[in-house]
């Protein structure tokens, strides 16, 4: 298995790619921690995987706190003795967000807060913990947007993803020696349920799905198999990358030299 032996801990892992990366993980041999803000979520994905055959362990936790993200740290440690694989995943897409007139500072600071601060947190107490175990991989999930910004303005949360991929390069060139990876996944546009509540028309739909070539959303299970890749020692020579799993959408939009 990928993960034998392994311990992972994934925020906003009551939902969407957090919670197929977490059964995905299970099912490759992890330990796993599900964060989640929702201790219910967090509770249904941790039955979801015990009914696999797998072992997890939920931990409500507000990514935003630095007290709660020492504390799932903390009792991922206690509880399995290591951590290896760093998933910080949880992420908000605000209804309001929308262009520099009309989106407002309390939006921007909650997304700011949620978004960024909560990989720099996740980072701060988790990276210890990861050399602790002798290496291992970070994964902070960022977005197409970083890339290339959004057809449909949602300035905060592309703002955030920007930070996220520019904060996930420069921890991969600090930490690149102590055999610490920390990569950026990219996802394209998804059918998940953050996005849907944001794209609540079929014209908002289809202004986004025309840019992109497959002609689909992805899936939350796509991702998780492009998680799985980055956590696992397949990926052993791969840092610092915007890992871009897209339908081809930013292809779409390389000019050509």
């Amino acid at each position: 298995m990928r993960l034998e032996n392994k311990v992972a801990l994934i925020t906003g892992a009551g939902a969407g790619i957090g919670r197929e990366s977490a059964l995905l993980f299970a099912a490759e041999g992890a330990k796993v921690a599900c964060v989640d803000i929702n201790e219910e979520t967090a509770q249904a994905t941790v039955a979801e995987v015990e009914a696999a055959g797998g072992t997890a362990l939920a931990i409500a936790a507000d990514v935003s706190s630095a007290e709660h993200c020492e504390r799932m740290v903390k009792l991922t440690e206690e509880t399995y003795g290591a951590l290896h694989v760093l998933f910080n995943n949880a992420g908000v897409m605000l209804s309001g967000d929308d262009d520099a007139e009309t989106t407002t500072e309390e939006l921007w600071d909650r997304t700011m807060a949620i978004n960024v601060k909560g990989v720099f947190l996740g980072c701060k107490f988790g990276i210890p913990a990861i050399r602790r175990a002798g290496g291992g991989s970070v994964i902070n999930v960022a977005s197409f947007v970083a890339l290339l910004g959004a057809a449909t303005p949602q300035l905060a949360y592309t703002a955030s993803k920007g930070a996220v991929l520019s904060m996930s390069r420069e921890l991969a060139v600090i930490h690149a020696r102590e055999g610490i990876r920390v990569n950026a996944l990219c996802p394209g546009p998804l059918r998940t349920e953050l996005l849907m509540k944001f794209l609540d028309t079929e014209a908002k739909k289809q202004r986004r799905l025309v840019h992109v070539p497959m002609g689909r959303f992805g899936e939350a299970k796509e991702m998780a198999q492009a998680a799985l890749y980055l956590a696992s020692e397949e990926s052993s020579y791969v840092t610092g990358t915007e890992f871009v799993v897209d339908g081809g959408i930013t292809s779409a939009y390389v000019t050509p030299e």
